[in-house]
């Protein structure tokens, strides 16, 4: 089975790729779809749209997993704008016929460390290790999105 974990966000979305065969995990790919902050808000959705549909092509995804969203009441612009890269991810998941899942950060902590509330630093080590890779990624974007890969292996009970 083909994992897509997506960190999303307007500027740069995190994405990681795993094939899980029984309990064993491996990096397939993992990288950011990075958009141009002087482009119109339009563009650089189209951008993360385009960019996530040739993701999946590409890869052969079996499912997409990306994290519920959780907004701050002090920051409702940051919320709108991420419910908008989270939409066009939406949108390309369906266009391609490709479950997605969603679970909340503290769900995904749990599953990869062990505790709801661990920090971003432990999360990075974690990944590190389960995907026997020697060195972080240069983004938490990116280890973001392996994690949530990561966790929907062992939640999500995949079937395929």
């Amino acid at each position: 089975m083909i994992i897509v974990g997506i960190d999303p966000a307007l500027a740069v979305t995190g994405y990681g790729v795993i094939q899980v065969k029984g309990s064993i995990l491996t990096l397939v790919e993992a990288g950011i779809i990075e958009t141009k902050p002087k482009d119109p808000v339009s563009k650089r959705l189209d951008s993360i749209y385009r960019g996530v549909i040739k993701l999946i092509s590409d890869t052969g995804a079996d499912c997409l997993v990306i994290e519920k969203i959780y907004s701050h009441y002090k920051h409702p612009a940051t919320a709108c704008i991420l419910g908008q890269a989270r939409g066009v991810i939406c949108l390309a998941a369906s266009t391609c016929g490709v479950p997605l899942f969603e679970y909340a950060a503290t769900r995904i902590k749990k599953a990869i460390v062990g505790k709801g509330l661990a920090s971003k630093a432990q999360v990075q080590r974690m990944v590190s290790h389960t995907l026997g890779v020697a060195s972080v990624p240069d983004y938490t974007d990116v280890t973001d999105a392996l994690a949530l890969a990561i966790a929907h292996s062992y939640i999500g009970k995949p079937k395929i």
